[in-house]
């Protein structure tokens, strides 16, 4: 096997895209043309059979990807690791973590839609990973594809520097193939199945499009290459690898981003996006990681893409499958063999590779070993996602992916007594292989609750309780996850003493609480120690700042954490007997139980940034609905007989909506949302919010 890894020869890339764009169609040709499946079957097809990625009967029947699958084909002579990840915003966590480990992806957009909200949350996660990208406009065949409009939005939406590496020849039922701008070549798939690429000549009609759009190309390539720009500037023509060369340094760089044009569907144009894969993105030693040394305080250290060095290796995914629970590692460095003992660093524990196997959507081969830069899964390894795995010869960690908060919350419970086992088990299961699942148990209620990123998160974990668990559940109302802030500053002078036998309890303190300001943008807690001359003496300076965290972890108000509060201490006094660690905390819980009226408390709930589309006559009852719900519509744009209206409105009020855009536009409308921000909750929810709260304090108490 080492003899055929060539780390050059090697790709890591992720398909990414807004619902319903084509990912997994495109998965699918991709898998057939690199010769992994025979034929080709469609993500909602008539024969039942549902795409090879989407191997869960759920993901079959409700035809979206729930968990990202990963695979590995040879194109040519090159390995591509492929993985498909899920468009819902709901599974979010599972774009976070494919993008977090890949080298490169490919972001898909609709012809007809273009960059649609979805495609805007992909595209930030993309730059949060510093992940190259070429873009694909898929679906051509459809009424009112435009690939040049797709590309403007590209600029204008997410700042992309895209342009054209391919024109279409032909729209909607007349796309036969695409000119690719850099040979000056035209091409066609022709074939049942579209596996056979015939040249053709360039269609007079389309010469002077190719040769204005091949100038831009040229043009945005010299910007990033100094062969390209001197020949520019000399008007001489680059010759194909050159403008190769410079194209694949210009996205590597993260600054070009080249549109590809086709129909995965129609079977257009695959083959020249895996060829455009294999030219432009990176290889594994080409993108830049990070270790941290555990040995020099996290020092930052580069990992190299080398077999023979230490090993480092991320669990970035995990799965229950009937052998166990499979995990699915990155390895950065190094080389694991089977047999191998590994350890994992969050918990120190060394243990052996039992098994290591290349994946393929659900089914597997065994291998013997894993090299730099491969993309390889490991059986009966118990770790969590985003667990740094090494070998003896290194102490060292990788940075975990960003894990958004949840937003919603459901209490449930078994339905019988003999299915709370499973019940236990599913939760546990559940919560180590999704990060944003998460549970706890209300001390107050005793009910378990699970927690979210949207309703559909929460409702396809109940279904694979019944099904993979054989568990019933009973399902309560969903919770909206509000939280408590304060909107005005407020001092606190407040004096803990209790004398009993013995020693007594001491602790003196003074300071003000205050709002954070927007600069701390993504804090909701901060502390600072004003005080001088020792008043109070350095050991007990924790204490106060935990007294205050831990009381804000629950609002007196409606009993959500309270964000967004500045915490100075500038004054207070000890005794040197009656003074404690636990004297200091206990005043502090209390100063900021009494100050907490005075900062004028308020409530905040969810905010959620809402995508609907509906044909352009129900534009009206539409938009009448969203203002119901206490919407504001932040713009509204009609493409082709369809209107997307993009709006900002309360997660509270955002039950059953899907029903009510059913029924208003005959099952025609369609939307997607996610959380935006937190905001201040009109005065008249706030006050039934803390007036509820206050009734159940009381019934509790009685």
């Amino acid at each position: 096997m080492a003899k055929t890894w060539d780390i050059q020869k090697v790709r890591n890339i992720g398909i990414s895209a807004h619902i319903d764009s084509g990912k997994t169609t495109l998965s699918e040709r991709i898998l057939f043309y690199g010769g992994k499946i025979h034929e080709i079957h469609e993500v909602k097809g008539k024969d039942g059979v549902g795409a090879t990625m989407d191997s869960m009967d759920l993901e079959r029947e409700k035809g979206i990807t729930i968990q990202s699958a990963a695979t590995q084909v040879h194109w040519k002579d090159y390995t591509i690791n492929l993985i498909d990840t899920p468009g819902h915003v709901d599974f979010t966590v599972e774009v976070e973590r494919s993008l977090r480990v890949l080298d490169g992806a490919i972001l898909v957009l609709c012809g007809v839609s273009g960059v649609q909200s979805q495609s805007i949350t992909v595209d930030r996660q993309m730059k949060r990973y510093s992940v190259p990208r070429l873009a694909f406009v898929n679906k051509l065949d459809r009424q009112g594809a435009n690939p040049f409009r797709v590309k403007d939005a590209l600029v204008e939406k997410l700042r992309l520097n895209a342009f054209m590496a391919n024109i279409p020849i032909g729209l909607e039922d007349k796309h036969t193939g695409i000119v690719d701008l850099l040979s000056m070549k035209a091409y066609q798939n022709v074939g049942d199945d579209g596996e056979i690429i015939a040249e053709i000549p360039v269609p007079a009609e389309l010469v002077e499009q190719a040769k204005e759009y091949r100038q831009i190309l040229i043009g945005k390539l010299a910007d990033v290459d100094d062969v390209i720009a001197e020949k520019f500037l000399m008007e001489e023509e680059p010759t194909l690898e050159e403008l190769r060369a410079a194209m694949r340094k210009g996205v590597i760089a993260l600054k070009l981003v080249p549109v590809f044009c086709g129909s995965a569907f129609k079977n257009k144009n695959v083959q020249h996006l895996l060829d455009a894969v294999t030219y432009y993105l990176p290889n594994p030693a080409e993108k830049q990681e990070h270790g941290l040394d555990l040995n020099k305080n996290e020092e930052k250290f580069p990992l190299v893409a080398d077999n023979e060095m230490p090993l480092v290796m991320l669990a970035f995914k995990l799965q229950e499958t009937q052998f166990g629970q499979l995990t699915y590692m990155r390895v950065y460095q190094g080389t694991v063999k089977k047999g191998d003992f590994i350890i994992n660093q969050t918990n120190k524990k060394s243990l052996k590779v039992p098994r290591l196997v290349r994946m393929h959507s659900a089914k597997m081969e065994d291998i013997d070993a894993s090299y730099a830069g491969d993309i390889v899964a490991v059986f009966g390894v118990d770790c969590a996602s985003g667990d740094t795995f090494c070998d003896d010869r290194i102490n060292a960690s990788m940075q975990s992916m960003h894990v958004p908060d949840s937003v919603i919350s459901l209490a449930i419970a078994p339905k019988t007594k003999e299915a709370s086992n499973n019940f236990t088990k599913a939760l546990q299961k559940f919560r180590k292989e999704d990060p944003t699942f998460r549970v706890h148990r209300d001390e107050e209620s005793n009910e378990t609750i699970i927690s979210g990123m949207g309703e559909l998160h929460l409702e396809i974990y109940v279904e694979r309780m019944k099904r993979e668990f054989a568990c019933e559940v009973t399902v309560g109302q969903p919770q909206v996850a509000y939280r408590e802030t304060i909107t005005q500053a407020a001092d606190y002078d407040y004096t803990h003493k209790k004398q009993t036998g013995g020693s007594g309890q001491f602790a003196k303190i003074s300071g003000g609480i205050q709002p954070l300001g927007p600069q701390e943008d993504g804090k909701t807690f901060l502390f600072s120690n004003k005080v001088v001359g020792g008043r109070i003496p350095k050991e007990f300076i924790p204490a106060v700042e935990e007294g205050f965290a831990e009381q804000c972890a629950k609002g007196p108000m409606i009993g959500f954490p309270i964000v967004g509060v500045e915490v100075s201490l500038t004054d207070g006094s000890y005794h040197d007997v009656d003074s404690s660690y636990m004297a200091f905390k206990i005043a502090a819980m209390a100063a900021m139980r009494e100050v907490y009226q005075k900062a004028k408390p308020a409530v905040l709930e969810p905010i959620m940034k809402l995508e609907t589309t509906v044909p352009e006559e129900y534009q009206g009852p539409a938009t009448g609905q969203i203002n119901q719900r206490r919407g504001v519509i932040t713009g509204t744009t009609s493409i082709e007989g369809n209107c997307t209206i993009e709006a900002e409105v309360p997660l509270t009020e955002m039950f059953g909506y899907s029903t009510d855009l059913r029924s208003a536009t005959k099952g025609k409308g369609e939307f997607s949302m996610e959380f935006a921000k937190y905001s201040q909750a009109p005065r008249n929810i706030q006050d039934a919010l803390a007036k509820k709260y206050a009734e159940k304090r009381a019934a509790e108490n009685k």
